[in-house]
């Protein structure tokens, strides 16, 4: 099958590319400049119009059938809600998008929305306020950390929320959600180097409550595919949900690593319906990254 990614220029995207093309399928790179690793790297390359475009989604919807995409896998946070609002659309395309319903994306897209559900879910999370009550301000819609202020100075909360600082070790969790909504992986890893929001140095670890909390949050809403957590835990052992990012993510190479190629896993399970077997989870496995070269004619 031919399947898409976004955002192909990240320096982190030649992992997914090579997953695709090591479980036997076409990568397909898309990206809005075509000056980018995705152009060499990946067997096809998509310039996609920009997320402002008026008719992004009928240009969208041309350049997949042009290119014939089978699946497309969604990364692009801006893109997220618009893909799964139109994942019923496409499908009857023949085009599977990979990723949650449009209401699970849009909670976990919105910070305050996304603390207010683990609340209501029993699941710890910092105090968050949309008023400046706490010492950490960010944006309802951020992420990768823009946007962040660390102070008590005066913020425009517009369109902002302030939480409760933790400091303590931080753990991403990747999971893969099968077509039932179960999940078959959860893969804790703690991030031992961060760099602009990608993760560069991890190492995956065992962690039981990190694992029965996730349960507890997939018993409670809907999620499908790739799918990863942020947490943090205290000197003292406590555990603190940040938040949820309901698509596939940089540092899922380490997860991927950890147990199975999950674009196999979503080839066979989420598009053909096939049952899943999960492997055994590699546990105290370190991952460390490195910058490599592209060299594209200028012409």
């Amino acid at each position: 099958m031919r399947i898409m990614i976004e955002a192909s220029g990240s320096l982190v995207s030649g992992y997914l590319i090579k997953a695709i093309q090591e479980a036997g399928h076409t990568a397909v790179a898309s990206d809005i400049d075509v000056a980018n690793h995705g152009t060499v790297l990946a067997d096809d390359f998509i310039k996609m119009p920009r997320v402002s475009a008026p008719d992004l989604w009928q240009q969208t919807e041309e350049l997949l059938g042009a290119h014939r995409v089978d699946i497309v896998i969604p990364s692009l946070d801006e893109t997220l809600v618009g893909w799964a609002e139109r994942r019923e659309h496409f499908s009857a395309l023949g085009i599977h998008i990979i990723l949650s319903d449009a209401e699970t994306v849009a909670i976990f897209q919105d910070k305050w929305r996304t603390y207010e559900f683990f609340r209501r879910a029993g699941i710890p999370t910092p105090a968050t306020s949309l008023t400046q009550n706490h010492w950490v301000v960010k944006p309802r819609l951020g992420r990768g950390g823009k946007g962040i202020y660390m102070g008590d100075a005066p913020q425009d909360m517009t369109d902002m929320i302030s939480q409760e600082f933790i400091q303590g070790t931080e753990y991403t969790c990747d999971c893969f959600f099968d077509r039932n909504n179960e999940p078959v992986y959860i893969v804790p890893r703690r991030r031992d180097s961060v760099v602009d929001g990608k993760s560069l140095k991890g190492i995956t670890v065992r962690h039981e409550r990190i694992d029965a909390h996730i349960r507890r949050i997939g018993s409670q809403i809907a999620l499908r595919g790739p799918v990863n957590f942020q947490c943090i835990e205290t000197a003292e052992g406590e555990l603190f949900f940040i938040e949820c990012n309901p698509r596939i993510a940089g540092g899922m190479a380490l997860g991927f690593a950890a147990s199975e190629n999950w674009i196999a896993l979503i080839a066979s399970n989420l598009v053909r319906g096939e049952d899943v077997t999960p492997k055994p989870v590699c546990y105290d496995l370190r991952m460390v990254r490195y910058y490599a070269e592209c060299f594209i004619p200028a012409s």
